[in-house]
């Protein structure tokens, strides 16, 4: 048996920042990951000769004496990677109603864009610029000076995001731009609360950047702050069990139903909250009615993406994320586009390498629930049979003519690289029904859609997008959290903003 004061479940960013952190505080952990890789959303992979990102595209608050910054200081892997910092006149550009309107990088010229396109709403885009650096200063680096992680702002997990700016601003078209990122966090009308989107939007106004040379690049680096602290990262182990002792606490985790067991203090879960529960098989700890409630709760929906590989010379590249809607609801689901469910699309790109004014891959998103892919559930990668391979290059097609319409100049111009479904985050991530973004937090029941660090195992913690806010970012600070039990806010705090 292994002696670890920490074993880490699941190698996403949220496993991979707590075991960053506590290894820097001198605790050996050890990481264990089910997949052969590790990083979860983090991973790249190569296809057609191209570097593709999983599921990170873009992160805000990445500017020098940002709080994403700050942490990426604190973990010492700044040196490791590079930054591209996207177009600061337009970061986002949302494409509703045969108009184009851009989401700007920095308050002013935020407000300044888009009151030139709205200006009787001079008035209540200020006040929404105001309401959402309020309520992201809250986890700026000041703050953790002051040996806080967060300065609070959480009622406004209680608020509803569609509802708050319904009431800044009369415009019903500024509405929906203003929203229009929201199928960045799986938003929804009746359900996402003010905090999310306000995080989420804040971070990429103040400094919104993407990795060169591919996401995994983060994990890695991070994988050698933990071995040159003493830890260790274990791929293919599936934890299958925890292992309960006389007095209630997890003595050990079973890997790969009993070929090795790891004997710890402590366990932080990254995976789902359901999923972890089930490790633990049947205690009194974890009452019926507490499972059934984790086992219900709603999750965010799945993405369908294709990569999609164009001639040279086809786009420019401007460093930008186009949103481009087939429906003038910006929080829905629903959108009919030659009989396939395509209510908008999300269009990231990347340069060539070669030639970088040149956009070499387009990256579509859709999104998709698992019931659109449920005949293929229970099948392996791989070998879903050929009506699952036509059913996603038609998807594609559909997307791409679809996301022809607003660039036609990528109208035959395009080879599809690959495709993934919510499917593949099901089986590479783990994530119930293959979502994107975890569970969906809800502004109508803020307490019982919230997941707490602690859990009803005294030594198991949980850590990840499950529990405060979804993305780097929210997931960072969701380890920063989750690490504070074992070292404490303030010492932990002062370390991270003072790096």
């Amino acid at each position: 048996m292994s002696r670890y004061d920490v074993v880490i479940i699941g190698s996403g960013m949220g496993g991979l920042a707590c075991g960053t952190i506590l290894s820097k505080e001198g605790m050996k952990v050890c990481v264990v990951e089910k997949n052969r890789t590790i990083g979860g959303c983090l991973q790249s992979f190569r296809r057609g000769g191209c570097t593709l990102d999983t599921g990170i595209h873009y992160v805000g608050s990445l500017g020098e004496g940002q709080t994403m910054h700050q942490y990426l200081k604190y973990f010492g892997i700044l040196p490791r990677i590079t930054l591209r910092q996207l177009d600061a006149e337009g970061f986002d550009l949302i494409h509703i109603e045969g108009r184009t309107f851009r989401h700007a990088m920095g308050y002013k010229r935020f407000a300044e864009r888009l009151t030139a396109d709205f200006p009787a709403e001079r008035e209540g885009i200020a006040k929404y610029c105001t309401l959402l650096r309020n309520i992201g200063s809250s986890i700026a680096p000041e703050v953790l000076r002051s040996g806080r992680l967060s300065a609070g702002a959480t009622e406004y997990l209680g608020v509803s995001a569609a509802a708050t700016i319904d009431g800044l601003v009369n415009d019903p078209l500024l509405r929906r731009v203003l929203a229009g990122s929201a199928p960045l966090y799986g938003g929804r009308r009746d359900m996402s609360p003010l905090y999310h989107h306000a995080m989420i939007n804040h971070s990429n106004i103040e400094g919104a950047f993407c990795f060169v040379g591919g996401t995994q690049r983060v994990a890695d680096a991070l994988a050698d702050i933990i071995r040159a602290g003493g830890g260790e990262l274990l791929c293919g182990a599936r934890a299958s069990r925890l292992l309960l002792g006389a007095q209630g606490r997890i003595t050990g985790v079973e890997l790969n139903d009993g070929e090795q067991v790891l004997d710890t203090r402590w366990v932080i879960s990254d995976i789902a909250p359901a999923a972890t529960f089930a490790l633990a098989g049947q205690t009194p700890l974890l009452k019926r009615a507490f499972l059934n409630r984790m086992n219900s709760l709603p999750s965010t929906y799945g993405l369908f993406t294709a990569h999609i590989r164009l001639q040279p010379g086809t786009l420019a590249f401007r460093n930008r994320n186009h949103y481009l809607y087939n429906t003038p609801d910006v929080w829905g689901e629903r959108g009919d586009f030659e009989g396939y469910n395509i209510p908008m699309v999300l269009l990231c790109t990347q340069p060539s390498p070669r030639e970088p004014q040149w956009a070499e891959v387009i990256t579509l998103m859709v999104p998709m629930r698992i019931a659109a892919v449920e005949r293929w559930l229970g099948s392996r990668p791989g070998q879903r049979g050929t009506d699952y391979e036509e059913f996603k290059a038609r998807f594609a097609a559909a997307t791409l003519r679809f996301a022809g319409r607003f660039f036609p100049q990528i109208n035959d111009r395009a080879e599809l690289l690959c495709t993934s479904t919510p499917l593949t985050y099901l089986d590479y991530t783990g994530t119930p029904e293959g979502s994107a973004y975890g569970l969906q937090k809800d502004f109508n029941r803020p307490v019982s859609s919230l997941i707490p660090v602690r859990s009803r195992i005294a030594n198991l913690l949980l850590t990840g997008q499950n529990l405060n806010v979804h993305g780097m970012l929210g997931v960072t600070l969701s380890a920063a959290l989750t690490c504070s039990e074992l070292v404490g806010e303030e010492y932990l705090a002062k370390k991270i903003g003072y790096a």
